[in-house]
């Protein structure tokens, strides 16, 4: 119960997260950062907190803000979809901010982005 009335309203943690969830809040640590495009200042980061971890991507001066071992708390962050899997992403209606260090440890084993997603398209 204490747990819950820490975490912000509309908060969630990583395993919480769903294919196309928006308005998204969570506070995550960096575990590493890999440049994928330099012409268009795209990096792919894994981040988590202490139930999994998962893909964000960062565009622009988001690859300059983020640093290994870093805390971010996302704010109105979404979930994009990229060849079936998720991704954590931040678009010009969200922002980033670098955290207080975390005082969790992040759970590697269970990893969001590795579960794969189909779309199944349902006539009525």
């Amino acid at each position: 119960m204490a747990e819950q009335k820490k975490q912000k309203v509309g908060s969630k943690k990583v395993n919480q997260l769903r294919p196309l969830d928006f308005g998204v809040n969570i506070t995550v640590k960096v575990i590493s950062k890999k440049l994928i495009a330099q012409r268009n200042r795209i990096a792919e980061c894994l981040v988590g907190d202490e139930t999994g971890i998962i893909i964000f991507t960062a565009r622009n001066d988001q690859v300059d803000l983020i640093q290994d071992g870093s805390t971010l708390v996302l704010t109105k962050a979404k979930v994009d979809m990229f060849k079936g899997s998720m991704r954590l992403a931040v678009d010009r209606f969200g922002r980033i901010e670098i955290g207080a260090p975390a005082s969790f440890s992040v759970e590697q084993d269970i990893n969001m982005s590795l579960i794969e997603f189909e779309r199944v398209d349902v006539v009525v």
